[in-house]
Protein backbone atom coordinates (compact mmCIF):
# COMPACT_ATOMS: atom_id res chain seq x y z
CA UNK A 1 0.00 0.00 0.00
CA UNK A 2 1.10 3.58 -0.57
CA UNK A 3 0.36 7.01 0.74
CA UNK A 4 1.81 10.46 0.30
CA UNK A 5 2.49 12.00 3.69
CA UNK A 6 3.71 15.25 5.16
CA UNK A 7 4.45 16.44 8.71
CA UNK A 8 4.99 19.75 10.44
CA UNK A 9 5.16 21.31 13.86
CA UNK A 10 1.71 22.47 14.96
CA UNK A 11 1.65 25.96 16.46
CA UNK A 12 -2.11 26.19 16.97
CA UNK A 13 -4.09 22.93 17.46
CA UNK A 14 -7.36 24.85 17.93
CA UNK A 15 -6.91 26.63 14.60
CA UNK A 16 -6.14 23.28 12.92
CA UNK A 17 -9.39 21.86 14.37
CA UNK A 18 -11.29 24.91 13.11
CA UNK A 19 -9.80 24.47 9.62
CA UNK A 20 -10.88 20.81 9.68
CA UNK A 21 -14.41 21.97 10.45
CA UNK A 22 -14.33 24.66 7.73
CA UNK A 23 -13.23 22.21 5.02
CA UNK A 24 -15.80 19.61 6.19
CA UNK A 25 -13.22 17.05 7.30
CA UNK A 26 -15.02 14.39 9.33
CA UNK A 27 -13.85 13.85 12.88
CA UNK A 28 -13.28 10.12 13.32
CA UNK A 29 -11.82 9.63 16.80
CA UNK A 30 -9.42 10.62 19.51
CA UNK A 31 -6.87 7.85 19.80
CA UNK A 32 -4.13 7.12 22.33
CA UNK A 33 -1.36 5.38 20.41
CA UNK A 34 1.78 3.61 21.55
CA UNK A 35 4.19 2.79 18.73
CA UNK A 36 7.04 0.45 19.66
CA UNK A 37 9.77 0.62 17.02
CA UNK A 38 12.06 -2.34 16.42
CA UNK A 39 15.57 -2.48 15.01
CA UNK A 40 15.27 -4.15 11.61
CA UNK A 41 17.78 -4.38 8.78
CA UNK A 42 15.86 -2.15 6.38
CA UNK A 43 12.85 0.13 6.64
CA UNK A 44 10.87 0.61 9.84
CA UNK A 45 8.77 -1.80 11.82
CA UNK A 46 6.49 -0.64 14.60
CA UNK A 47 3.91 -2.31 16.75
CA UNK A 48 0.92 0.00 17.14
CA UNK A 49 -1.27 -0.35 20.19
CA UNK A 50 -4.20 2.05 20.06
CA UNK A 51 -7.18 2.91 22.19
CA UNK A 52 -9.99 5.01 20.73
CA UNK A 53 -11.20 7.38 23.43
CA UNK A 54 -14.85 8.41 23.55
CA UNK A 55 -16.18 10.40 26.48
CA UNK A 56 -13.33 9.19 28.67
CA UNK A 57 -14.00 5.51 27.94
CA UNK A 58 -11.26 3.62 26.09
CA UNK A 59 -11.98 1.09 23.37
CA UNK A 60 -8.88 -0.96 22.40
CA UNK A 61 -8.15 -1.39 18.71
CA UNK A 62 -6.50 -4.55 17.36
CA UNK A 63 -2.69 -4.50 17.62
CA UNK A 64 -1.09 -3.80 14.24
CA UNK A 65 2.47 -4.25 13.05
CA UNK A 66 3.28 -1.64 10.43
CA UNK A 67 6.32 -2.00 8.21
CA UNK A 68 7.19 0.99 6.05
CA UNK A 69 9.87 2.49 3.89
CA UNK A 70 9.91 6.21 3.23
CA UNK A 71 12.66 8.70 2.43
CA UNK A 72 13.25 11.64 4.76
CA UNK A 73 12.55 15.15 3.43
CA UNK A 74 10.50 18.26 4.14
CA UNK A 75 8.27 17.87 1.09
CA UNK A 76 5.42 15.36 0.88
CA UNK A 77 6.88 11.91 0.35
CA UNK A 78 5.64 8.50 -0.67
CA UNK A 79 5.48 5.87 2.04
CA UNK A 80 5.24 2.21 1.05
CA UNK A 81 3.72 0.28 3.92
CA UNK A 82 2.27 -3.06 4.91
CA UNK A 83 0.15 -3.96 7.92
CA UNK A 84 0.94 -7.32 9.50
CA UNK A 85 -0.42 -9.55 12.23
CA UNK A 86 1.95 -10.94 14.88
CA UNK A 87 2.06 -14.22 12.97
CA UNK A 88 3.02 -12.46 9.73
CA UNK A 89 5.78 -10.55 11.53
CA UNK A 90 7.16 -13.83 12.86
CA UNK A 91 7.10 -15.31 9.33
CA UNK A 92 8.93 -12.32 7.88
CA UNK A 93 11.36 -11.43 10.70
CA UNK A 94 11.63 -14.71 12.64
CA UNK A 95 10.23 -15.94 15.94
CA UNK A 96 12.96 -14.44 18.15
CA UNK A 97 12.02 -11.28 20.03
CA UNK A 98 12.97 -8.27 17.93
CA UNK A 99 15.22 -5.68 19.60
CA UNK A 100 13.25 -2.59 20.64
CA UNK A 101 14.66 0.71 19.42
CA UNK A 102 12.27 3.12 21.19
CA UNK A 103 8.62 3.84 21.95
CA UNK A 104 6.58 6.83 20.79
CA UNK A 105 3.33 7.66 22.58
CA UNK A 106 0.83 10.19 21.36
CA UNK A 107 -2.71 11.41 21.58
CA UNK A 108 -4.06 11.62 18.03
CA UNK A 109 -7.15 13.34 16.71
CA UNK A 110 -8.07 11.70 13.42
CA UNK A 111 -10.03 13.48 10.71
CA UNK A 112 -10.87 12.30 7.18
CA UNK A 113 -11.34 14.42 4.07
CA UNK A 114 -12.24 12.06 1.23
CA UNK A 115 -9.22 9.74 1.13
CA UNK A 116 -6.94 12.04 3.16
CA UNK A 117 -6.19 11.17 6.78
CA UNK A 118 -5.51 14.31 8.84
CA UNK A 119 -3.76 13.89 12.20
CA UNK A 120 -3.51 16.42 15.00
CA UNK A 121 -0.94 14.80 17.28
CA UNK A 122 0.21 15.60 20.80
CA UNK A 123 3.42 13.55 20.92
CA UNK A 124 4.80 12.75 24.37
CA UNK A 125 8.06 14.70 24.94
CA UNK A 126 7.78 16.41 21.53
CA UNK A 127 4.59 18.48 21.70
CA UNK A 128 2.02 19.24 19.00
CA UNK A 129 2.47 18.10 15.42
CA UNK A 130 0.34 17.92 12.28
CA UNK A 131 0.43 15.15 9.71
CA UNK A 132 -1.61 14.16 6.70
CA UNK A 133 -1.61 11.07 4.54
CA UNK A 134 -3.09 11.06 1.04
CA UNK A 135 -4.07 7.43 0.47
CA UNK A 136 -3.06 6.15 -2.97
CA UNK A 137 -5.09 3.10 -3.98
CA UNK A 138 -5.03 3.37 -7.76
CA UNK A 139 -3.33 5.15 -10.69
CA UNK A 140 -5.67 8.13 -10.46
CA UNK A 141 -4.85 8.60 -6.76
CA UNK A 142 -1.12 8.43 -7.54
CA UNK A 143 -1.54 11.01 -10.29
CA UNK A 144 -3.57 13.51 -8.20
CA UNK A 145 -1.87 12.96 -4.81
CA UNK A 146 0.76 15.72 -5.15
CA UNK A 147 -1.85 18.39 -5.96
CA UNK A 148 -4.11 17.22 -3.12
CA UNK A 149 -1.15 17.21 -0.72
CA UNK A 150 -0.20 20.77 -1.66
CA UNK A 151 -3.83 21.90 -1.24
CA UNK A 152 -4.02 20.39 2.26
CA UNK A 153 -0.63 21.82 3.25
CA UNK A 154 -1.56 25.30 2.04
CA UNK A 155 -4.97 25.17 3.74
CA UNK A 156 -3.46 24.38 7.14
CA UNK A 157 -0.41 26.64 6.78
CA UNK A 158 -1.70 29.35 9.19
CA UNK A 159 -1.72 26.79 12.05
CA UNK A 160 1.65 25.23 11.25
CA UNK A 161 5.27 25.68 12.21
CA UNK A 162 8.32 24.23 10.53
CA UNK A 163 8.00 21.14 8.31
CA UNK A 164 9.37 17.89 9.76
CA UNK A 165 11.63 15.82 7.53
CA UNK A 166 11.67 12.58 9.53
CA UNK A 167 9.48 10.34 11.65
CA UNK A 168 8.41 10.96 15.24
CA UNK A 169 10.78 8.15 16.22
CA UNK A 170 13.76 10.06 14.78
CA UNK A 171 12.65 13.27 16.51
CA UNK A 172 12.28 11.45 19.81
CA UNK A 173 15.71 9.85 19.47
CA UNK A 174 17.24 13.30 18.80
CA UNK A 175 15.35 14.81 21.75
CA UNK A 176 16.43 12.03 24.13
CA UNK A 177 20.06 12.32 22.96
CA UNK A 178 20.02 16.04 23.75
CA UNK A 179 18.47 15.38 27.18
CA UNK A 180 21.23 12.88 28.00
CA UNK A 181 24.09 15.28 27.18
Amino acid sequence: MKNLEWKAELRDPNLARLICKQINASFIAKIRQTDTYYNVARGRLKKREAVAVERGIGSPEPVEYIFYERPDGVSARVSNYSIFTREQVEERFGKAELPVWLTVTKARELFMLDSVRIHIDDVHELGWHFEFEVLMNNDRDIETAPQRAEMIRATFLPALGEPIQCSYSDLLEQHQSLQNQ
